[in-house]
């Protein structure tokens, strides 16, 4: 998994334990670690997805050269 997908991945983690841990105090303040959980994740979704296109991509052009 490439480091941004990983990096990502750390940020919706940890802000969705924000959001429980603001939650549970009360705080409509989760609201916004819920939203930002959501971006994240599909932050992790599109730079993982986008190294695997490129993989494969590579690995066509390398077989195609031989």
């Amino acid at each position: 998994m490439p480091r941004l997908a990983l990096y990502a991945l750390v940020v919706c983690v940890l802000s969705v334990a924000a959001a429980v841990v603001a939650f549970a105090q009360g705080s409509l303040l989760g609201i916004v670690w819920v939203l930002l959980a959501g971006l994240s994740s599909n932050m992790t979704w599109y730079y993982a997805r986008r190294a695997k296109a490129l993989r494969q991509r590579d690995a066509a052009a390398a077989s195609a050269n031989r």
